[in-house]
């Protein structure tokens, strides 16, 4: 990849290899979670968003980190969710996945609202913080590099 990470602009350095990589799936799918912001992003438009609109399917971005918006912290329990705002906008969701541990973010990228984005996110979450196709995705990567290096 020649364009360096910047925070915000991570659609422009991974858009392309995402295309590519979704373009080899010979099954038809019904929506695309996103490891980065949807909405939840400066502009509202995060790489959840550009993958949305690009491929006209529902995508929600689910990030470790958030990039904008304020919030209260979620109740430590299970599916305990509370909105992500940016002034009076309601951006997100900051959802708690897992007990003693810091909440995901999750903001809707295109076809799609927070609340189905929340659910959807916590039916596909198990014992880990990531729901299981962001962490595969996450852990196949990983291999990946360690591979190449």
């Amino acid at each position: 990849m020649s364009f360096p990470y910047i925070p915000g602009f991570l659609s422009f350095r991974e858009i392309d290899s995402t295309l590519s990589a979704i373009n080899e799936i010979k099954s038809d799918f019904q929506l695309i979670i996103v490891d980065g912001q949807g909405i939840a992003h400066p502009r509202r438009f995060g790489i959840a968003s550009h993958l949305g609109v690009l491929l006209n399917k529902p995508t929600i971005g689910c990030a470790k980190k958030r990039l904008v918006g304020n919030f209260q912290m979620p109740e430590n329990i299970v599916g305990a969710y509370t909105y992500l705002y940016e002034g009076e906008e309601k951006i997100g969701a900051v959802l708690r996945t897992k007990i003693n541990v810091k909440p995901v973010f999750i903001s809707p990228g295109n076809l799609i609202d927070i609340e189905s984005s929340v659910k959807i996110i916590m039916a596909l979450t198990s014992k880990y913080r990531l729901p299981e196709p962001v962490r595969e995705a996450h852990n196949y990567c990983n291999l990946l590099k360690r591979s190449e290096a």
